[in-house]
C-alpha cells in the first residue's frame, strides 16, 4: 500500500553556524544545486575501548552517492576515512562493525561479482576477503521441467556439485570473536546461469527454492558451517556468553502477504543444524535480543491492542518461566525503530518517538521506565560496545543539523564529537514553531517553518504530508524544507490521526477512514495556521510522497483551496494496487480484503472523487516502484486528463519507492539527476500557481 517513513527526515547534514560567512556572502537556505551536495552519516559504531567510532558518511549525489567507513576519535583530533570504492561501485562500503579485541574493523563490500565481507587490520595495511563459498542447497535448473532440456552425459557432469561464492547480506559477531554469523542469499547456481544465458527464464511466482540463510563462520579457520534456521533469515542476536544466536526467520515466498509468519529460533554453536524454535515468541517477532544475563528474550512484535500492521509493543520473555511481560502496553507514544538494546544492569534501552520527538526510553529490570534526556529533539542509532562503556547517539533537531555525540554513562549529558563537514558550506536551516489544534475531539500537532519576511508580509504555504499512514513528522532538520523556504514559502508538515508517536489508539484512528478524519484533521491545520500566521490564504499547495501522496489525490478530489498539488509514489485505487503491490496485509487492516468490502475499498480510493478533481496536479512515480506501482499514477493521470483537469505525470526509471523519494528529499543517491529534476519540477509547478517567476 504506502511506506510507513516519513522521506522527507531522511537527511543528515552538518549546516555552517548563521554567524558564519563563505565569500563575504550570509548564510541562505539551500538551493536545487547545493542539495546534490549534502552527504549522509550513519551507523555509529563504538570500539570495544570507548576510544573511537566507526560511522559510515554516504558521498553527496553529485558525487555518487556511494557510502564509506570514517573513524572518529572520542577525545578529539580529525576523522578520518578508513575504506573508499573502485569505480564500478556503485554502493560502497557498510554495515562496519569492530572485532571484540578492537584490533580490526570488518565492513562489507561489492568488489566484483559478489557482496564479499572484509576485514580491515587497524594497525595497517590492506583489507583482507574472507573466502565464503557454500555447497548449493538448491539448484531451479535441476526442477523438473526446467528448460532448456538437459542431456543425460550434461546431467552427469552437472551432478559434480563445487562451492559457490555467496553475497553476504549482513553478519553478526559474537562477543567472544570467535564465531562470525552471517546471512546470505543462495547463490545462482551453474546450471541456474545457464538457463538465464539460454532466456529460459520464466519465474514461477512464490515458489522460488532460493532464500536467505544464515551461517556461522569459524573466525580462525574461516570454515563457514549452514545452520537449522528455515529461510528466509532476517537476523540474529548473539547471548553475552557467544553460547547461542537468537535467530528471526520470516515466511519465504511471499507467505507474509497471508498474515503473520516470522518465528524466532535458537542455535548454539555446537550444534548449529539443531535449531530450536522459540513457540512462545508470536509470529509478528521483530528485532530481537538476550537479555545480558541470558535469562531473558527482548523483542519487538505487533501492539496487544488494535494498531495498524507495524505498531509494535517491547516484549520480555522469561526463558525458564516461559511467562510475556509487555513492557510498552498503554505507551503514549511509539516504540521499535532500532532493535532494542540489552543493558548490563538486566534493563533494556529502546528508541520512542513522542509526539514531535523520537528519544530514547530505559526499562529497568524490574518494568519501570525512564526517558534518557538529551539536548536535541530527535535521537537516532544509539550504540554502545559489549562493555557499555560509552554510547554514541546520532542526534539533531529542526534547524540544527545532525550531529555525534557521545557520553561516558547513559543519561549523562552527551557531547559533540567532530565529524567531517556533511552539507555544502553557507547553507542555513530554520527551526520550526511547533503547533498544535483541535478536530473532531483530537488534538493534531504540526511543524510550521516560516521563510525570511514572513513577519513583514504573507506568504504562499505548502502543505507537507507523509508517508504511511503510519508514519510522522518529527522536529528534525531537513533540508527538502529548507529548500521550499528558501522559494519564499512557509512549510506546514502535520501529523494527523493514523500517524505514529501518539500511542497505539491514535495510530488506529484513521482504520478504514483513509481519507476521512485524517484529511480533515489537515485542512483543520491549514485553517489554524491562516488565523494565526502570516500565509496568504490564497496561495496554496500541497505535497506528499508514498501515503501523502494518496493524500494529495484525496485532496484534488475533496476540495479546491489549493492553487496546485504534487502527488508522488501514490494510492488511487485500492482494488487495482492491492491485487499489483508487494505485500498487502497492511492494506487488509485498514479496509479488508477488496473483492469482499468493496464499498469501503472504493471509497477510500481518490479515484472515487475524481469527477470533483479541478486543480492543476502533478504526479512523480519511479518505474520500478513495486510499493506503490507506477499503475496506480497512471490510473490518475488518464483520469485527470480525460476530466479535462491540467495534470503531468513524470517517471523516473530504474528506482523503486524508497529510493526515489529519498532523492527527491535530499538524501545522498547514485541517480544524479532524479530528485534535482523532481525538486526543480515541483517548484515551478507551486510558483507558476502563485503567480510568481521562477
Amino acid at each position: 500500500m504506502v511506506l510507513a517513513l516519513s522521506f522527507a527526515s531522511v537527511v543528515h547534514g552538518q549546516e555552517k553556524p548563521a554567524s558564519t560567512t563563505t565569500n563575504d556572502k550570509p548564510p541562505a537556505f539551500p538551493t536545487n544545486e547545493q542539495l546534490r551536495h549534502y552527504q549522509a552519516m550513519s551507523d555509529p559504531q563504538l570500539s570495544p575501548d570507548g576510544k573511537q567510532v566507526l560511522v559510515r558518511i554516504a558521498d553527496a549525489t553529485a558525487d555518487g552517492g556511494k557510502g564509506h567507513i570514517w573513524l572518529v576519535e572520542v577525545g578529539g583530533g580529525p576523522a578520518r576515512q578508513l575504506t573508499y570504492s573502485p569505480e564500478g561501485d556503485k554502493r560502497g562500503e557498510q554495515r562496519a562493525q569492530w572485532m571484540p579485541d578492537g584490533k580490526s574493523v570488518l565492513f562489507l563490500a561489492h568488489r566484483g561479482a559478489h557482496t564479499q565481507l572484509y576485514r580491515l587490520p587497524m594497525d595497517g595495511g590492506e583489507a583482507k576477503l574472507f573466502d565464503l563459498k557454500v555447497t548449493p542447497l538448491v539448484d531451479e535448473s535441476k526442477r523438473e521441467g526446467a528448460l532448456p532440456p538437459v542431456s543425460a552425459d550434461a546431467k552427469k557432469d552437472e551432478a559434480k556439485v563445487e562451492p559457490v561464492e555467496i553475497d553476504v547480506a549482513s553478519y553478526r559477531v559474537s562477543p567472544d570473536g570467535k564465531m562470525i554469523a552471517i546471512f546470505a542469499k543462495d547463490p545462482e547456481t551453474p546450471g541456474e546461469k545457464k538457463e538465464k544465458d539460454a532466456k529460459a527464464d520464466a519465474e514461477w511466482v512464490d515458489h522460488g527454492l532460493h532464500g536467505e540463510r544464515m551461517y556461522l563462520l569459524d573466525v580462525a579457520t574461516e570454515k563457514l558451517t549452514q545452520t537449522g534456521v528455515p529461510i528466509d533469515v532476517e537476523g540474529a542476536s548473539w547471548s553475552a556468553d557467544s553460547s547461542k544466536l537468537l535467530a528471526i526467520a520470516r515466511g519465504p515466498n511471499g507467505v507474509d502477504e497471508l498474515g503473520p509468519a516470522n518465528s524466532a529460533w535458537v542455535v548454539t554453536p555446537s550444534d548449529p543444524m539443531h535449531a530450536t524454535k522459540m513457540e512462545e515468541i508470536p509470529a509478528t517477532v521483530g528485532p530481537a535480543v538476550w537479555s545480558h544475563d541470558g535469562a531473558k528474550i527482548v523483542y519487538l512484535a505487533q501492539a496487544k491492542r488494535d494498531a495498524p500492521p507495524g505498531y509494535l509493543d517491547l516484549y520480555e520473555l522469561d526463558v525458564a518461566g516461559k511467562s510475556t511481560k509487555d513492557l510498552t502496553d498503554g505507551f503514549m507514544g511509539t516504540v521499535g525503530h532500532q532493535e532494542p538494546t540489552a543493558l548490563l544492569d538486566g534493563g533494556v534501552l529502546e528508541d520512542a518517538e513522542q509526539g514531535l520527538g523520537a528519544g530514547l526510553i530505559r526499562y529497568a529490570a524490574d518494568g519501570k521506565s525512564s526517558v534518557v534526556k538529551l539536548p536535541v529533539a530527535v535521537v537516532a542509532d544509539a550504540a554502545t560496545n559489549d562493555a557499555q562503556s560509552g554510547w554514541v547517539f546520532l542526534g539533531s533537531s529542526g534547524g540544527h543539523a545532525p550531529e555525534l555525540l557521545y557520553s561516558a554513562t547513559l543519561g549523562e549529558r552527551p557531547r559533540v564529537v567532530a565529524t567531517p563537514e556533511l552539507a555544502p558550506k553557507g547553507v542555513t536551516s530554520a527551526a520550526p514553531k511547533h503547533v498544535e489544534w483541535k478536530n473532531e475531539k483530537l488534538t493534531i500537532e504540526g511543524l510550521l517553518y516560516l521563510p525570511d519576511g514572513a513577519g513583514t508580509k504573507k506568504v504562499p504555504l505548502v502543505v507537507e504530508v507523509h508517508g504511511g499512514p503510519l508514519g510522522a513528522y518529527t522536529d528534525s532538520y531537513t533540508a527538502f524544507t529548507d529548500y521550499l523556504l528558501g522559494q519564499g514559502w512557509a512549510v506546514l508538515r502535520a501529523n494527523p490521526r493514523g500517524s505514529t508517536g501518539r500511542g497505539a489508539e491514535f495510530a488506529a484512528a484513521n482504520k478504514n477512514d483513509l481519507g476521512g478524519a485524517d484529511y480533515r484533521d489537515i485542512m483543520a491545520g491549514v485553517d489554524f495556521v491562516l488565523k494565526t500566521e502570516p500565509i496568504d490564504g490564497e496561495k496554496l499547495a500541497l505535497i506528499g510522497y508514498s501515503y501523502g501522496g494518496e493524500m494529495a489525490a484525496f485532496v484534488e478530489t475533496k476540495t479546491t483551496r489549493f492553487k496546485a498539488i504534487v502527488s508522488a509514489a501514490p494510492v488511487i485505487d485500492q482494488n487495482s494496487e492491492y491485487g499489483t503491490e508487494k505485500g498487502s496485509w497492511y492494506d487488509q487492516w485498514y479496509f479488508g480484503k477488496p473483492w469482499l468490502h468493496p464499498a469501503d475499498a472504493w471509497r477510500q480510493s481518490p479515484l472515487s472523487g475524481v469527477e470533483h478533481a479541478k486543480t492543476p496536479f502533478m504526479l512523480l512515480q519511479g518505474d520500478d516502484d513495486t510499493t506503490d506501482p507506477l499503475g496506480q499514477s497512471l490510473e490518475m493521470y488518464h483520469a485527470l486528463r480525460q476530466m479535462k483537469v491540467p495534470v503531468e505525470l513524470i517517471t523516473y526509471p530504474r528506482v523503486d519507492h524508497g529510493p526515489l523519494g529519498g532523492a527527491i528529499y535530499g538524501s545522498p543517491s547514485n541517480e544524479p539527476w532524479h530528485g534535482f529534476d523532481a525538486r526543480q519540477r515541483v517548484v515551478a509547478f507551486f510558483a507558476k500557481s502563485f503567480g510568481e517567476a521562477k
